[in-house]
């Protein structure tokens, strides 16, 4: 039955709330498995993926923790834990089947539009950080997501390699690299606009830039969202079966607003960035990969040093950073009023919980933020010791909030990565968080709709679909390489990426 209040009011199946790549996936995999669905989109923006999901925000490498060294985090005792790290790559090789199904189905453009092979390499100078590269290298051996990792200490093969990175470098430092050439670089902008294009071709899909999302509240069954037309001042009511809030660093606001009480407890803390981006075409045409580094003590994990090449609007980029900062802010063309007015009765504790535990965080950005160009290029020289300041321009980044959540033991904790919350009926989800939500997207939206359309995902005719969609659907890569090679040689190919790998 439709439930309206005027004649500008209507009934849909499904509301995704912001025009990201989490959004973008979940439509189009819910429009292949029930093509019948009524779906609206709502973007407070004028363009889809302009917020996290942008390429000059932080999402657009393809973290696949081939060389993300804070995936792999080292032990008291020195041994090196790979648990996230394999289940990040597992989780980057499903998101790697369903794009190929999208080319295969024609459903998004040539592959070479949103992502190319390129090395991945870990890049560490010092003893102590040459020995855990070592030992993470070793260990990572074991599995089969990684097979084709290399490993080195000699300058010379670190020179071809990556040249720049090692030219002019005291050749008495002690250094390793780990290279991957199975790497990849994905624009997840490209991506998320394509998917977008599709879904607005479909039948009874509606997508709506410039509206913002003002209220949502649960009414007889269905939620009622009530949107405001930025241009024209208009608002009406959108009312909805299932509702997915996945505005990045607008998440929890919305959250806090749709009064679910899953979602109490939940805090944001926001976290800026910039990067130095290379404007020197020769440089630019030097370095061919991504090359990580260890981030600094009390660094957030998204703040891992790396020298990037990207391709940003057809052509070859080179970035290094990101440099972490502090903002009130939850979104880049957010309001500073965004962190106080999260705020709530329901979370004020574990904020200062997760706050007072986080002291050295704290430290490290307000010494981010007091850097100067000549702190940022120090740090840059420590990659590329030849950089000169004139190749080098300052470019703002993406917001990124943390989730905080409540704890036990501590109060609250501040995580770093994604979290589903969503509504014990099923009716409502918000995705929180940061990295590497991007590359891990379709894993994410699977876990979402298992917990928020079970009876559908129970049916045959969905799990013979995601089976098609994507083929290692229900298995374990990790405990089948069999299975991971065959299926990562089938989506090279489908993706046009490079598919050999060195004889070592």
């Amino acid at each position: 039955m439709t439930r309206t209040k005027n004649k500008s009011d209507k009934t849909v199946d499904v509301v995704l709330i912001g025009a990201g790549i989490m959004s973008a996936t979940l439509g189009v995999m819910l429009k292949e498995l029930e093509p019948g669905i009524t779906v609206e989109i709502f973007e407070r923006l004028d363009v889809a993926a302009a917020e996290s999901s942008d390429a000059w925000n932080n999402a657009g490498t393809g973290h696949s923790a081939f060389c993300e060294l804070n995936y792999t985090p080292q032990k008291p005792d020195g041994s090196v834990d790979t648990a996230k790290a394999v289940s990040i790559a597992e989780s980057f090789e499903v998101s790697k089947q369903f794009w190929s199904y999208l080319v295969r189905s024609k459903l998004v453009d040539a592959p070479e539009n949103f992502i190319r092979s390129i090395p991945h390499m870990s890049f560490v100078w010092g003893e102590a950080n040459v020995k855990f590269l070592r030992t993470r290298y070793e260990v990572l051996q074991k599995c089969a997501l990684f097979h084709g990792m290399e490993y080195s200490e000699d300058p010379a093969q670190l020179r071809e390699w990556m040249p720049l990175v090692m030219k002019d470098r005291n050749p008495a430092e002690k250094v390793a690299a780990t290279r991957m050439t199975l790497g990849t670089d994905v624009n997840f902008g490209s991506l998320t606009r394509m998917m977008f294009n599709r879904l607005q071709e479909q039948e009874k899909v509606e997508m709506h830039f410039s509206h913002e999302v003002k209220k949502l509240k649960q009414k007889d069954g269905l939620w009622q969202v009530r949107v405001k037309d930025e241009i024209t001042g208009e608002k009406r009511n959108v009312f909805a079966k299932f509702v997915f809030i996945g505005a990045g660093g607008g998440s929890l606001p919305l959250l806090e607003k749709s009064g679910i009480p899953e979602g109490n407890g939940f805090g944001g803390f926001p976290v800026s960035g910039q990067w130095l981006k290379c404007t020197n075409p020769e440089v630019i045409e030097q370095h061919n990969a991504k090359v990580y580094g260890k981030a600094s003590v009390g660094a957030p994990p998204m703040s891992v040093p790396h020298l990037d090449t990207r391709m940003i609007d057809g052509k070859k980029a080179l970035l290094f950073g990101p440099y972490a900062g502090f903002s009130t802010r939850f979104l880049k063309n957010g309001s500073l009023l965004d962190l106080p007015l999260s705020i709530k009765p329901n979370n004020i504790m574990p904020m200062i919980a997760a706050g007072l535990d986080n002291l050295p965080l704290t430290k490290y950005l307000i010494n981010q933020v007091r850097q100067s160009q000549d702190d940022r290029l120090q740090a840059l020289r420590e990659y590329l010791p030849t950089a000169k300041a004139g190749d080098w321009e300052l470019e703002t980044a993406g917001q990124r909030v943390q989730v905080i959540k409540k704890d036990e033991k501590h109060g609250g904790i501040l995580e770093f990565g994604t979290e589903v919350v969503s509504a014990a009926d099923g009716s409502i989800a918000a995705l929180l968080g940061a990295s590497p939500g991007a590359s891990t997207a379709v894993s994410i939206m699977l876990t979402l709709m298992s917990r928020c359309f079970p009876q559908y995902v129970s049916k045959p005719e969905w799990q013979a679909k995601l089976s098609q969609m994507i083929p290692s659907y229900g298995l374990s890569l990790s405990d089948d390489p069999v299975l991971m090679e065959t299926l990562r040689t089938q989506t090279s190919h489908a993706l046009k990426l490079r598919t050999e790998i060195p004889v070592l």
